[in-house]
């Protein structure tokens, strides 16, 4: 293995393991916004108790997100400085604002959220929530802008070896910013429902908090079901934009070598590389132009147009993102029973249910992982597409020994942090949410 591998294999250890916390975090900060509006509304002790439990397992994945995200920006100066040297214009804007107006105020308005519950009004209380999301979401997508600019670059001029900003506004609102933005921040709130539901399935399958957890089901259940479901015309938004933008990953992505009009929708094939073809393939004959355009004769481009050298890598980016489309089905299907249950009043008692949900809990954790593989293979071998190949950015004086080095550093380190993360939710899981005093009964909290 060489410096280039290397040092992919070391980013992808610590961004696939520092991913994890921001997609939860997002999604159930908004559920937290909910919960607290609805105790506000209503006065229900029950909401506030789910609220504070809540708020304490999100302060946990807060600080373990902040500590994995600065080991993962380290290495654009330690192993990737050419990268670093040509973008550094563009990419400061983004990564600055994502500091200044997002980070700080998450941190800040965390810190209230936390500690202030006795010395804030509700309402106050309220806002402390509110901003905590948003600031969250902004984060998001600032660097959602950051990594959105690798894909489809626009707003820049190449000087001195060098990609110089010249329109803030087109780089920022370049051609996949939405889509992936949307699509991005829809995952965070299937992450964020399926953790609510999961935990709660487990209190009720062990009769344990059983207010707090049937209410925070039902909460969660409208939630995972309305995301999964969105996620649909959001997933297609964001193909329609590869399919303009990128149209040798969309080809990958659909096992598609021959460039034709009235191209068909992949359902299950194996491709091969080098017979330049998918085996065992079952198609839905001109879906795919369809989809794309709105037009069965839409001619969509093969990956026999593009250079060996050029195509992205086959077989990681196909299953990927056949991977992820699967599982998303998975989680309609899932929650639309989870709906059904609801409806007929059967939810909290539904055991086989509830047991698919405790144990389909970190699966949307895995889809989204899973799918930002699929973007960024689906990428290569650019860095910045068609401006910058990835074995150009790395930084001339690292060795591979270094690189080796320090990756199975990073893993050593990030196995321990992993360890320690499931043994602190495990604790604050076990000890559960602050009892309240039985339904009817004066005197709030136990």
């Amino acid at each position: 293995m060489d410096a280039v591998l290397l040092s992919r294999i070391q980013f992808i250890i610590t961004i696939v393991f520092h991913y994890i916390f921001p997609q939860l975090t997002i999604g159930l900060s908004w559920l937290i916004v909910w919960m607290m509006t609805r105790y506000i509304r209503t006065g229900d002790e029950v909401y506030r108790a789910m609220a504070r439990f809540w708020t304490r397992l999100f302060s946990v994945m807060f600080v373990f997100g902040v500590v994995t995200g600065i080991t993962m920006e380290f290495q654009f100066g330690t192993n990737w400085a050419m990268y670093s040297r040509f973008v550094g214009d563009i990419f400061g804007a983004p990564l600055a604002a994502e500091v200044i107006f997002a980070f700080f105020i998450e941190s800040i308005f965390l810190y209230l959220l936390v500690f202030g519950e006795k010395r804030l009004s509700p309402r106050m209380h309220l806002l402390s929530a509110v901003m905590v999301a948003l600031g969250a979401t902004v984060s998001a997508f600032w660097i959602v802008v950051a990594n959105s600019w690798m894909q489809t670059p626009s707003g820049y001029r190449l000087a001195g070896g060098r990609a110089e900003l010249v329109d803030f506004a087109a780089a920022v609102f370049n051609p996949s910013t939405v889509p992936r933005f949307f699509h991005v921040l829809d995952g965070t709130l299937i992450a964020g429902s399926f953790l609510v539901m999961g935990i709660s399935a487990r209190y009720l399958l062990k009769g344990l908090h059983t207010r707090i957890a049937s209410r925070s089901l039902r909460a969660a259940v409208f939630v995972a079901f309305a995301s999964s479901l969105i996620q649909l015309p959001l997933g297609h938004y964001h193909a329609v934009q590869v399919a303009e933008t990128q149209p040798e990953k969309l080809a990958t992505f659909e096992g598609l070598f021959e460039t034709t009009s009235n191209a068909p929708l992949l359902v299950f094939g194996i491709p091969d590389s080098d017979e330049e073809r998918t085996k065992y393939a079952v198609r839905l004959p001109g879906l795919l132009s369809f989809l794309v355009s709105g037009s069965f004769d839409t001619e969509v481009s093969g990956l026999k147009d593009y250079h060996p050298e050029d195509r992205p890598p086959l077989l990681i980016s196909f299953f990927a993102f056949h991977v992820m489309v699967g599982l998303g089905m998975f989680f309609i299907a899932l929650t639309a029973a989870g709906m059904v249950l609801l409806w007929k009043k059967r939810l909290t008692c539904g055991t086989l249910f509830l047991r698919a949900v405790w144990y389909a809990m970190p699966l949307p954790v895995l889809v989204n992982v899973i799918g930002w593989i699929a973007a960024e293979t689906g990428r290569q071998p650019w860095i910045v597409y068609h401006v910058m190949r990835t074995a150009e950015g790395v930084s001339p004086g690292v060795g591979t020994g270094a690189v080796l080095l320090t990756t199975v550093m990073f893993s050593a380190v990030y196995l321990l942090l992993f360890g320690l993360w499931i043994l602190v939710m495990k604790r604050m899981i076990d000890r559960g949410p602050v009892e309240l005093a039985p339904a009817g009964q004066a005197g709030g909290y136990e």
